[in-house]
């Protein structure tokens, strides 16, 4: 039932292809996995093997009340997909406003989906603070935030580090203290890499997830509509790093176990 937001501060940085990947490395190691994509992009269908005649989605109708479930795809990965589906822009601006006033139209789904306590929920959210991320904050169990290994990310490391990323506000902030990050397209041979990595181990600690290198075979895997095979060096080696560290700081129990009932405690009290 954990919660897992896949976020960044600023758009491009390959949020929705780590979110792919996840799902697949989770649901390989037999886990339940549902993918939610809250990004207007309409993007992780690609990622995961869908076709992209498939317009469907849930966020894009989402006002006309016709239930989640009906909008749910299997993939070729094993995990469970919900697009955003195909929207015109005055619509997505007309989605955000909904959810600004409105935040239960996705928090009461979401709450339904995380009442399956063997489900793990993958959400790919869009870039930066906005009203759908802010209705999944009091939900959010682990936020992974994903930035390049290049000046313009580490300019927005202090404010991570001091938990200022996501606004102002106890929510904010209490989802900011959960968030974890990973650098992503970090190349071992080129100085500025090492050095935005050098300052953000020293500026997060133990708060950095890890890096995912540069690689050409993860824009190639999009191409070909897969996710990058088990086994392989580079960046999916890397994913499957960031994957365990996932688990852990998720709280992730292995698949198939149940956290212990305590059934005495209910009747008593």
């Amino acid at each position: 039932m954990p919660l897992i937001a896949i976020a960044s501060p600023k758009g491009g940085v390959g949020k929705t292809t780590l979110t792919a990947h996840l799902a697949g490395i989770l649901a390989g190691r037999g886990y339940r996995v549902t993918v939610l994509d809250l990004d207007p992009q309409n993007a992780l269908r690609l990622h995961m093997g869908v076709s992209i005649r498939e317009e469907g989605g849930f966020m894009a109708s989402i006002q006309a009340s016709d239930g989640w479930k009906s909008a749910l795809l299997d993939t070729d990965c094993g995990a469970k997909l919900l697009p955003f589906g195909a929207a015109e822009p005055a619509d997505v601006l007309d989605i955000a406003t909904a959810l600004a006033t409105r935040p239960d139209l996705l928090a009461g789904p979401v709450r339904q989906m995380l009442a399956d306590p063997d489900l793990v929920l993958l959400v790919d959210t869009p870039p930066g603070p906005g009203s759908a991320l802010a209705a999944l904050y009091p939900m959010t169990d682990l936020m992974v935030l994903v930035l390049l290994a290049d000046a313009g990310s580490a300019s927005l490391v202090p404010q991570i580090a001091q938990n200022r990323f996501m606004g102002r506000g106890s929510l904010a902030t209490r989802a900011a203290e959960r968030a974890v990050v990973v650098l992503n397209q970090f190349d071992a041979r080129a100085p500025l890499s090492a050095a935005v990595l050098e300052m953000a181990q020293r500026a997060l600690c133990h708060r950095l997830l890890g890096a995912v290198a540069r690689d050409e075979a993860v824009a190639e895997a999009l191409a070909d509509k897969r996710l990058l095979t088990d086994g392989a060096s580079g960046a999916a080696e890397d994913m499957q790093v960031i994957a365990d560290q996932v688990v852990r700081r998720a709280g992730l129990r292995p698949p198939g176990t149940r956290r212990p009932g305590f059934s005495a405690l209910s009747e008593w009290g």
